[in-house]
């Protein structure tokens, strides 16, 4: 396997100092959260009455950018019309992502992309190539423009109904864009608690996260199948995706069902098909959508720890989703069955995985188990709240999911200040910050004798 994007350094010019592309989309979604931030503190993103201080905004914009959705004020009674339509577009920005929307602006624009920007912009879409990643990128701005349109002409309807012609677009809009970006952003208070009983909503809103999910390279990859059948088989990317998407999903579904069946306070008190419809929700959207439609703090602790861990699971690379993601996971399991078993190598769809590719997993894994649980113990510091809702919140901090057991509100500034830095390095990815923390090595270097060490 060849160097990846990511890790590849850019052509230097001489004399220059050039950032890495991990630099350039850390600094990036720092740079629009700070705007995002001043554009949603200004006053007339403001509800009349509702006072934000600049914390709440900075919460807010990082929460938006990160696609994450927890918040420290009330989305449906803090905002205007303006501060609504301005966490919209940071969501929007924020799930394309930084450095791919300003490569898309510049082709609009019709100014030359060189080769820098096409590696930048090649490392923000996770691909590994960069002849082709300008057509790459039309085509990503495409297919979000166009399920987040079909989406919200489903959804239109039921907010039209509720909010009239004018402002049941923008809802329908809002809630499908927040949706297929995996933001998990609600314009009322109890988030989709109102839409339990509305199998529109529901599934409508479920399709789109869960597609937003699976990554752009899948989806042109299936659609490539779909039109070209056998000339464009599905890659092993693709199958491992669609094949763990598929296998959590029907794992936190049933999960949840059985859980939390016979719980009066959540699924119990609805009707059977009510159960079913809001069982299979609440089992799917921890990865990562942030969307509730019964009230967190009511279910049982079992269903708590497993919705932690298919936060911390995620989406898939190259998507609008959050997490380690499900090929890591997928690399991790199968790596470890495959040593129980007796193989020294992986082999997956009758393809052998190579051995840097698990061990860039296991230091995805690492490095982000070791972020949460430092994080948890500074708030664990910090806030005297009970331990579980605490570690719910920073877990889904991380994962850039947004559900919450009201936790949120009652953090203190620090605590808040850590869910925030929680939610950037959960968006970036723990890996491109720790490379983009690294300097460039330098040639020459000596090579040691290799040793063996026992592990386990």
């Amino acid at each position: 396997m060849g160097v990846t994007p990511l890790e590849r350094p850019l052509p230097r010019r001489k004399g220059v100092r050039t950032p890495s592309p991990a630099k350039v989309i850390a600094l990036s979604f720092f740079s629009a959260i700070l705007v995002g931030a001043f554009l949603l503190w200004v006053p007339w993103s403001h509800a009349p009455g509702t006072t934000v201080t600049p914390l709440d905004a900075l919460f807010t914009a990082t929460s938006a950018i990160c696609v994450t959705g927890l918040t420290v004020v009330d989305t449906e009674t803090a905002w205007s019309s303006f501060g609504r339509v301005i966490i919209m577009l940071l969501i929007q920005v924020g799930g394309l992502g930084i450095v791919t929307l300003g490569t898309l602006v510049a082709l609009l624009l019709g100014r030359r992309v060189g080769f820098r920007e096409r590696l930048q912009a090649a490392a923000q879409v996770n691909t590994l190539e960069t002849g082709g990643v300008l057509r790459l990128i039309r085509t990503i701005f495409l297919i979000s423009l166009g399920f987040e349109t079909v989406g919200a002409m489903l959804l239109y309807p039921t907010f039209a109904a509720l909010h009239g012609p004018g402002q049941g677009l923008f809802y329908a809009f809002f809630h499908s864009v927040s949706a297929f970006n995996n933001a998990g952003f609600a314009l009322y208070s109890d988030n989709l608690v109102g839409f339990a009983g509305n199998p529109v909503v529901i599934l409508v809103l479920s399709a789109l996260f869960i597609i937003g999910g699976l990554g752009f390279i899948v989806h042109l990859n299936l659609w490539a199948h779909v039109r070209g059948g056998r000339r464009f088989p599905l890659t092993l990317h693709s199958r491992v995706v669609l094949l763990t998407t598929l296998l959590l999903c029907a794992v936190g579904t049933l999960a949840v069902l059985v859980l939390e069946w016979s719980n009066p306070q959540t699924l119990g008190a609805l009707p059977w098909h009510g159960k079913l419809l809001n069982g299979f929700f609440q089992g799917v959207t921890p990865r990562t959508a942030g969307f509730n439609s019964v009230d967190y703090t009511l279910m049982r602790e079992p269903t708590l720890l497993l919705s932690m861990l298919l936060m911390f699971i995620g989406g898939s690379p190259a998507s609008t989703a959050g997490g380690v993601k499900t090929v890591t996971f997928f690399v991790l399991v199968a790596s470890a069955w495959s040593m129980v078993r007796g193989r020294g190598e992986l082999l997956a769809f009758g393809r052998r995985v190579s051995s840097a590719t698990v061990v860039k997993a296991g230091s995805v894994a690492l490095l982000s188990t070791g972020l949460v649980m430092s994080a948890l113990f500074l708030l664990s510091v910090s806030e005297s709240l009970p331990l579980l809702p605490v570690m719910f919140e920073a877990f889904s901090a991380f994962a850039t999911v947004g559900l919450s057991m009201s936790a949120t509100f009652d953090l203190s500034e620090p605590g808040r200040l850590i869910i925030i830095v929680l939610m950037y390095l959960g968006r970036i990815g723990p890996l491109t910050f720790a490379l983009a923390l690294l300097q460039e090595p330098r040639g020459g270097g000596l090579k040691y004798p290799d040793e063996g060490v026992l592990i386990g």
